[in-house]
């Protein structure tokens, strides 16, 4: 099996230190082991992304030393792949539309149960108003947001969660090869009640883009045949949203590699809107990409 990774950058912004060094690590571990590097844009909110960053994107990843098989994956050409992943789920019954917004949100989750905590990857966990009134019949709404039921869908992959003689006993597993925020490798397990308690009903359907980041990037992944996942550490814990969805539409798991993040002075995760440390600015200011390479902490390959 070939050893492909990815880069899955989304053009609202410039790319920064912290793109730079996910996107050259992926690369990195790719040429390593004799694969693959493929660039993926997700544009798929249509009301943030802009062509003149999307050019930026490939000047700067160019001026890296990088290079992609072409054409390059884009979201908004795969809107009905979405759909049609969407309907799979809704038909399943484990869909259902949400009317909540997030002050409504803030004020039904209220304090968390002792022990539970009250943010997981989304923010704050969805304490579950719309799931039993909510009608799951008929065509799939259009206009509303459509959430994901997490404790039906852990049921209906029994594989993944329980045996029969014991229901929830079972964990799902995923490898990491990089590090998880204590700092461990290895096999990554977690439980259905996991999933409930600290990620709850997660939205895969938003009304802007009809779809979310969940949803597109478990799919973008196996239609890329991504073999090995290069990404921060940030999104560790939305893994098992990932290899959950992947259960239930049948997709393969890849390996996981959560990097750590590269900070600010102050020890702040960078952003895009800090245009200080982008680097079309590094570009500007005369150095050069291999300086740029040790700055984030990479040695040339």
């Amino acid at each position: 099996m070939t050893f492909i990774t990815r880069f899955a950058p989304s053009p609202t912004g410039p790319l920064h230190l912290g793109h730079a060094y996910s996107a050259l690590l992926a690369s990195d571990m790719a040429a390593a082991e004799g694969g693959q590097f493929l660039l993926r844009i997700e544009d798929i909110d249509r009301s943030r992304c802009r062509a003149n960053w999307e050019e930026q994107i490939y000047d700067d990843l160019t001026w890296l030393g990088l290079t992609w098989p072409e054409p390059v994956m884009r979201q908004s050409s795969r809107v009905s792949t979405y759909e049609d992943a969407l309907k799979t789920l809704w038909s399943q019954g484990l869909l259902y539309p949400c009317t909540c917004n997030r002050r409504d949100i803030a004020a039904a989750a209220g304090a968390p149960q002792e022990g539970v905590p009250l943010h997981g990857p989304d923010g704050i966990i969805y304490p579950g108003t719309c799931r039993d009134v909510s009608d799951r019949t008929g065509p799939i709404p259009q206009d509303m947001p459509l959430r994901l039921d997490i404790e039906t869908a852990a049921r209906v992959v029994p594989d993944l969660f329980r045996t029969a003689a014991q229901p929830y006993a079972k964990s799902a597993v995923f490898e990491e090869t990089g590090a998880r925020p204590e700092g461990e490798t290895g096999p990554v397990t977690f439980t259905a009640d996991e999933l409930r308690d600290t990620i709850g009903d997660v939205v895969l359907s938003r009304r802007d883009m009809g779809t979310s980041y969940h949803l597109s990037v478990v799919l973008d992944d196996a239609a890329q045949g991504v073999t090995h996942v290069v990404r921060g550490q940030d999104l560790f814990e939305a893994t098992r949203i990932h290899v959950l969805l992947q259960a239930l539409l049948g997709l393969p798991t890849p390996v996981y590699h959560h990097h750590k993040l590269i900070r600010d002075d102050a020890g702040k995760r960078l952003a895009k809107r800090d245009d200080a440390r982008a680097i079309f600015k590094y570009r500007a200011d005369g150095i050069s990409a291999e300086q740029v390479r040790a700055i984030v902490g990479l040695r040339s390959p």
